[in-house]
């Protein structure tokens, strides 16, 4: 029975119990899911801050160079990497309205820091190493968010309800991007404090909202333990190394795609004012589209499977990465600049694949539940129990795979960046992409879509082979319902 106490607190909550839901049980959970989306929303943008920030940083004034620009970014998108394995077990531990108030306070110091030091062309490289690893914190954000609310929504609305809120998050950084886009078109490259500043104050709006409309769920679990148990499923590694192709590929393209398309505009002949402005018009677009596709993902592998559509997403991304090569192989052959339709070729590449990964974020998501939910049907105990383990150990497991798909949007960044240093061009980096997508769909059928097949049937081919018909049990959801 659920009993909401006057602290905010939630005991006995059930999101399996269809009555409970129907109740009033589904107006508590999108009340905790809008100001979830709201809390990841700003954790997102600050953690996408230095994205923005490199383009307020001309080499002449600042002394870095583009291949050390790379890598000024990829610090918060490591940070937040390792910071999304304490976060997870965070809202367990604190409970997730509390949370949510602190972490978004910890907020500040990043945008502290870099409202001080933005300013400071004279700043040792170190320094901006350091102030722009404490962005990180946002991307912290996504583990707790995340598992939060996978607690609060029932099986059968998990890829949606997980989509909205990742989809939700991911959507900060575009609008950072926009407003990067906005300060420099209207002020120019002298106000980037004005970023910080702004978002001082949706700080500030974000904890008070926590305060008042969230709640903590007194039976949520996702300690260190229930990690440890996820690890131990097989699929689960498979899973961490197919995010790292799509949210990997998000947000490590939505941190570099400013950079790569100054770097062209440059070497188009551009100044490096209009070269920056030009970038940030157009790289907002891709992670705005990405953003916006992941909760379809999410909806989409509630209906026909988590692991068909990310096959079929990896396949569309192999494609566009292929036009990118192409792209960045014309501009190559002229001495790095890239005609109209060259650098229209490039910007159409890059959209798909963001819209693509952003979609398949949404479906990789959904696998995870999919699996333990498949897993604790061998488990012992009552169907009660079987489902809070599936639901906790679901929950531990997002941030771990949000932390391991983090790290290969620092692999995006540092290989783009020992590109660029090597051979003066994006194309190499490119063709590592290519290959690696083409390993993750080979992975996606080998895990996930091949029937296994066993002789003679022994008990552990049966358990398996019930752990794949309940995995194939998302399509069936649609039949069920009508």
């Amino acid at each position: 029975m659920t009993t909401l106490k006057r602290n905010h607190d939630i005991e006995g909550w059930d999101a399996e119990d269809v009555a409970a839901w129907e109740a009033g049980g589904k107006d508590i959970a999108k009340r905790n899911l809008i100001w979830s989306v709201v809390a990841e929303h700003v954790g997102f943008s600050v953690w996408s801050i230095w994205s923005v920030m490199v383009l307020f940083m001309p080499t002449d004034k600042f002394g870095i160079d583009p291949a050390g620009k790379f890598f000024l970014v990829a610090m918060p998108t490591l940070a937040g990497a390792f910071l999304r394995i304490p976060y997870t077990v965070a809202t367990a531990r604190f409970g997730g309205r509390n949370w949510t108030i602190f972490s978004a306070f910890m907020l500040l110091i990043p945008l502290l820091l870099t409202l001080y030091f933005v300013n400071q062309p004279g700043t040792s490289y170190t320094t901006f190493l350091i102030v722009a690893a404490f962005a990180g914190v946002g991307g912290g954000n996504f583990a707790s968010s995340m598992t939060n609310i996978n607690a609060f929504y029932p099986q059968r609305l998990k890829g949606w309800a997980l989509g909205m809120n990742a989809g939700g998050g991911n959507i900060g950084v575009p609008v950072i991007q926009l407003l990067g886009l906005l300060v420099l078109a209207t002020l120019g490259g002298e106000y980037a404090s004005v970023i910080c500043a702004i978002y001082l104050v949706l700080v500030g709006v974000t904890a008070v909202g926590a305060a008042l409309f969230m709640n903590n769920l007194t039976n949520q679990k996702a300690d260190l333990s229930y990690m440890v148990k996820a690890l131990r499923v097989p699929q689960s590694w498979a899973i961490a190394f197919l995010y790292i192709g799509t949210f990997g590929s998000f947000i490590g393209y939505s941190f570099a795609f400013g950079q790569i398309l100054q770097i062209s505009f440059k070497a188009g002949g551009d100044t490096v004012a209009q070269a920056a402005v030009y970038a940030a018009s157009i790289a907002f677009i891709g992670p705005l589209l990405g953003s916006l596709a992941r909760p379809y993902g999410g909806k989409m592998a509630d209906r026909i499977g988590g692991s068909k559509v990310t096959m079929v997403s990896f396949f569309v991304m192999m494609a566009a990465t292929l036009l990118v090569v192409f792209a960045s192989s014309r501009a190559d052959s002229n001495n790095g600049v890239a005609s109209g339709a060259t650098m229209g070729t490039l910007v159409a590449g890059f959209i798909v694949l963001f819209l693509v990964s952003g979609f398949a974020n949404g479906a990789v998501t959904k696998i995870i539940p999919s699996v333990f939910d498949a897993k604790s049907k061998s488990q012992p105990g009552t169907p009660a129990e079987q489902a809070t383990w599936s639901q906790n150990s679901a929950g531990a497991l997002i941030g771990f795979v949000g932390a391991i798909g983090a790290l290969g949007g620092v692999g995006i960044n540092l290989a783009l960046r020992t590109s660029y240093a090597t051979t003066n061009s994006a194309t190499t980096a490119f063709l590592v992409f290519l290959a690696f997508y083409v390993l993750c769909a080979v992975v996606t059928w080998a895990v996930f879509l091949r029937r296994p097949t066993f002789s003679p049937v022994t008990d552990s081919a049966v358990v398996v082979e019930a752990e794949h018909l309940v995995l194939e049990a998302e399509s069936a959801n649609t039949s069920a319902r009508g």
